[in-house]
């Protein structure tokens, strides 16, 4: 049997390990979440030599094991319970101090570390020379440079943390000084939790005593829940009476917290190491990096947002360039298999289940895989590059002004802020935001942004109504999603959540040429979660949807008028053509009747005394309805309901020729339908996702309305505007 090692790759955000899990893994990784949270698992397995395996965990970016934010907590707790026997701290060479930092608390801890000194070609461009070797020595694990982006020195790298892990040393904590106030503190609770045996079985206790005195809310939690349930309450309050003691005579003598004095004594300790020969510098005063020359010019406070705007537009005229042969072919492939099931197969519930159901539903979402592909291939190098950051550093600016902070900007992008994101993630984002006001309004207006189950959506409809310049139409609608979202925001601010802004601080990375390899991955993951939801999601939808659609039929006496109808055109004297002609129409508006008496026909046309105001139609309410579960509904069921109740049901056209060539839809009904459908209600799953993240139903309920609400008075205004200046009919 192969011998397979459990090693977690561990680092701060923007140190390169996402690249050097996609380099070890490729293909052979799988994604979900760790159990009780919604953040991603990454795990993956990489082929050591010929008889040794590793199982690659990637954990979430951490800057500290101090529990700060869910991605903190869930690396720490991953590495406490799972205990792995090799962890890779993967540290950006050229900025080595600052990444120490987490390396000395994974040794404080005790895990078996092994340091990668990643983007070492960047740390030689910069004129900087580090002893790996020396570095080695004096923190008594292995040191190994790479570059994860072009593959140097990872063989070594992964050698070397195999040995760490066939080893399976037990773990042995750094102790690190910290000061005579702190060190007789954590010597006196030290002794107290090794004499109480408490929370002994999970941490060590000199560790778990520095947790007190940092405060660690989490620690400090399981500490009151676990004295409660053993008796130990005199001791927990000890070491709460003990840390408060610390800190207020900290601050009465020295004006400090014990939190930061640990810090500044680890920085302390990481200084005192590096300057033993472990670093050597080329200095020049007139030396500027090539991140520094680019961010001269994409940073720069006039120039950068005009490049901003022009690198997004050239995105979407890539998008839609390219994406337009694909896209056709696609379409005419699922037009050929309609048209040929349709002559295969007898008319019935069948037939149309298959044909209007599930390649009308399923087939109109995948025929817009071509544009999703492109587009997260194009977002994937603005992410890989670093230029994706340089915009939340620009955006900060801005978004101050509506009360808001820097990294809202990364949940708005994810989100959809570049058009095929998904609200999910991106009201996850939210985490990082230490203000709970500005955490809120920013995840309550993510969902304003254009995701990826809205692009299909959005792409039919530009690609039908505003075909001569669509990639600047996107661009116009993704500025309008990004103002509205803003001043919602603001609105939410000055109102239900008022409170002061925070500042805004993010490290840039440096600048790098994207691998097509790392490009593959992530357009692949995100291409392939999208057609996963098509086959699962999208699949049982249509059919549900189908059924709502086809039953319970037309009743027996209207069935017998329409074939009395046709009786009575076949008994005429007509020609062949003509006669065909007429039978096809009657046996339109027979379909059409039967979709308006169907249970989802009825509810259509139920809401259609208020949506006509917006310029909206029951075929287009119903399709909005099954829009609340997944937008990606809203075009199988336009398709399913155009299929169903075709005035030509021999036609094959495509929902786009179907909708082009229809006197009950124009440029301004297309409009306002595309405004409701970017602002109104989240889907399901969003929704659940806001109702977990703020902790209360009513926010989810609160979305829904108010988001809804909004987008019906923007596309109401839209088309009674059109219809007053006879724009539309």
């Amino acid at each position: 049997m192969t011998p397979q090692y459990t090693i977690a790759l561990a680092g701060n955000p923007n140190a390169g390990k996402t690249t050097l899990f996609n380099r070890l893994t490729g293909a052979r990784q799988h994604v979900g979440n760790y159990p009780g949270v919604t953040v991603e698992k990454k795990e993956g397995l990489y082929q050591v030599d010929e008889t040794t395996q590793a199982n690659i965990v990637d954990l979430p970016g951490t800057y500290s094991l101090t529990a700060y934010s869910v991605e903190e907590v869930v690396a720490r707790d991953y590495l406490i319970h799972e205990m792995p026997p090799a962890v890779i701290n993967i540290t950006d060479a050229a900025n080595l101090e600052r990444h120490l930092y987490l390396a000395s608390q994974f040794m404080e801890l005790g895990v078996p570390i092994v340091i990668a000194l990643n983007m070492i070609d960047v740390a030689r461009d910069r004129g900087i020379t580090i002893d790996a070797k020396k570095l080695a020595e004096l923190l008594t694990v292995p040191v190994i440079p790479i570059s994860a982006r072009s593959g140097e020195g990872v063989p070594e790298l992964m050698l070397a943390a195999v040995k760490v892990a066939r080893e399976q040393k037990v773990w042995q904590p750094l102790v690190l000084s910290y000061g005579d106030d702190i060190d007789e503190a954590l010597l006196e609770m030290e002794a107290l939790i090794r004499a109480g045996s408490f929370l002994a079985d999970l941490y060590p206790p000199r560790w778990l005593a520095l947790k007190y005195l940092e405060k660690d809310e989490q620690i400090i939690s399981k500490g009151e829940t676990t004295a409660a349930k053993t008796g130990a309450v005199e001791l927990h309050q000890q070491l709460l009476t003990r840390t408060q003691w610390v800190s207020d005579h900290l601050m009465a003598t020295m004006e400090t917290y014990p939190e930061a004095m640990v810090a500044d004594h680890r920085y302390g300790y990481i200084k005192s190491i590096l300057r033993q020969g472990v670093i050597s510098r080329v200095y020049d005063e007139n030396r500027i990096y090539t991140s520094d020359r680019i961010d001269r010019v994409l940073t720069n406070r006039i120039l950068g947002p005009l490049i901003m705007l022009l690198v997004l537009l050239g995105l979407y005229h890539f998008t839609f360039t390219y994406s337009e042969l694909p896209v056709t072919w696609l379409g005419n492939f699922f037009d050929w298999l309609s048209g040929t099931v349709n002559h295969l197969f007898p008319d019935g519930p069948l037939k149309s289940l298959i044909t209007s159901g599930i390649i009308a539903g399923v087939g109109g979402v995948l025929g817009f895989v071509p544009i999703i592909m492109f587009m997260f291939f194009g977002i994937a190098i603005l992410e890989d590059s670093g230029y994706l950051a340089r915009v939340a550093f620009m955006m900060d600016r801005i978004f101050r002004i509506f009360g808001l902070h820097g990294s809202s900007v990364m949940a708005y992008i994810i989100s959809g802020g570049i058009a095929g994101g998904c609200a999910v993630p991106g009201v996850m984002a939210t985490r990082t935001l230490r203000s709970p006001r500005e955490r809120m309004a920013t995840l309550l207006t993510a969902p304003f942004m254009n995701c990826g189950a809205k692009l299909p959506v959005l792409a039919l409809l530009i690609g039908t109504f505003f075909t001569r310049n669509q990639a600047g139409f996107m661009f116009m609608l993704t500025l309008l999603s990004w103002i509205v979202a803003l001043v919602v925001a603001k609105f939410l601010r000055l109102t239900v959540l008022k409170g002061e802004a925070t500042p805004f601080v993010m490290e840039l990375p440096p600048y790098r040429l994207p691998t097509f390899r790392g490009l593959a991955i992530h357009t692949w993951e995100k291409t392939w979660q999208y057609i996963r939801k098509a086959g699962t999601v999208i699949l049982g939808a249509s059919i549900l949807l189908w059924a709502s659609m086809t039953f319970p039929g037309l009743p027996q006496a209207d069935r017998d008028v329409f074939e009395a109808q046709r009786q009575v055109i076949k008994s005429g004297q007509l020609i062949a053509i003509d006669q065909q002609k007429r039978l096809a129409v009657v046996d339109g508006a027979e379909a059409e009747q039967a979709l308006l008496n169907s249970l989802a026909g009825r509810l259509g046309s139920g809401l259609e005394s208020v949506s006509r105001l917006a310029g909206f139609d029951w075929r287009t309410n119903i399709a909005l309805v099954g829009g609340f579960a997944a937008k990606e509904i809203i075009i199988s069921t336009l398709g399913t309901a155009y299929s169903l109740g075709d005035v030509d049901p021999n036609s094959d056209d495509s929902l786009a020729q179907t909708l082009g060539a229809s006197p009950n839809w124009d440029q301004v009904k297309a409009l306002a339908l595309i405004l409701f459908i970017m602002f109104y209600s989240p889907c399901f799953v969003t929704v659940a996702c806001i109702i977990r993240e703020a902790g209360s139903w009513r926010w989810g309920v609160f979305s829904m309305i108010f988001n809804t609400t909004f987008a019906f008075l923007l596309a109401t205004i839209v088309y009674q505007a059109g219809k007053g200046l006879g724009l539309t009919g």
